[in-house]
C-alpha cells in the first residue's frame, strides 16, 4: 500500500518563502492549500509559479471553465491521477460536462459528446498525450474555434496538469477524503 511521501507540513515549520507561497494560494480563488500544492510547497518558488499558472489556466483560460475542466479530466485520466480526478470531476459536472461524458472518460470509452467543442477538446488533448502531435485538421479546427490563444491555453492546461500528475504520483499524494469521485482501476 502506498503512503503519502510528502504529507502536509505543520504551518509552524514553514520557512518564510513557504509561508508567503501558502498565504498567496489561500488568499486566491482556491481559498485553501489544496492537495497539488502540499508536495509543491517543498519548493516554494516552483510552487508559487505553478500556482499562478494554474490559477490562470483553471479560472481564466481563453477556452472557459467547462472546456478547461474537460481537458483536466482527460489529462487526469491519461495519467491515472486520482487527486486531480476527484477534485475536478465534480467541477466538470457543475460546469456542464455531462455525467455520460465523465463516466466514459473514467472508463476509457469513447465519450458520447453532444457538443462539438467538447469533441474538439478531446481530440486535441488525446492527440497531444497519446500521439504526441496534433493532426493538421484538428489543429485548424481548434484555431478556428478558439484562436491561437485558446489553443495555446488548451495545450497549457494539458501540460500543467501533466506536471501536477507527475508530482502527486511521485509523492503518492492521496485524494481529498471528502471527494467521492474516483477513477476505476
Amino acid at each position: 500500500m502506498s503512503h503519502d511521501r510528502l504529507p502536509p507540513l505543520d504551518p509552524a515549520s514553514w520557512s518564510a518563502p513557504q509561508r508567503a507561497c501558502a498565504e498567496e494560494i489561500i488568499a486566491g480563488p482556491r481559498g485553501a492549500l489544496i492537495e497539488p500544492f502540499i508536495p509543491l510547497l517543498r519548493s516554494p518558488e516552483l510552487c508559487k509559479h505553478a500556482q499562478r499558472m494554474g490559477e490562470y489556466l483553471r479560472y481564466r483560460s481563453a477556452i472557459g471553465l467547462r472546456l478547461s475542466e474537460l481537458a483536466i479530466l482527460l489529462t487526469a485520466r491519461h495519467w491515472n491521477q486520482q487527486v486531480e480526478w476527484s477534485i475536478h470531476a465534480p467541477i466538470a459536472l457543475r460546469e456542464g460536462v455531462s455525467s455520460a461524458v465523465i463516466d466514459a472518460i473514467a472508463e476509457r470509452r469513447d465519450p458520447p459528446f453532444e457538443r462539438e467543442d467538447e469533441r474538439l477538446v478531446h481530440a486535441v488533448v488525446q492527440q497531444s498525450l497519446i500521439d504526441r502531435q496534433v493532426a493538421d485538421a484538428t489543429w485548424q479546427a481548434a484555431i478556428q474555434a478558439w484562436g491561437e490563444q485558446g489553443v495555446v491555453d488548451l495545450l497549457g492546461i494539458a501540460g500543467y496538469y501533466t506536471m501536477l500528475s507527475f508530482i502527486m504520483t511521485g509523492a503518492q499524494t492521496p485524494p481529498p477524503p471528502d471527494r467521492a469521485m474516483r477513477l476505476p482501476s
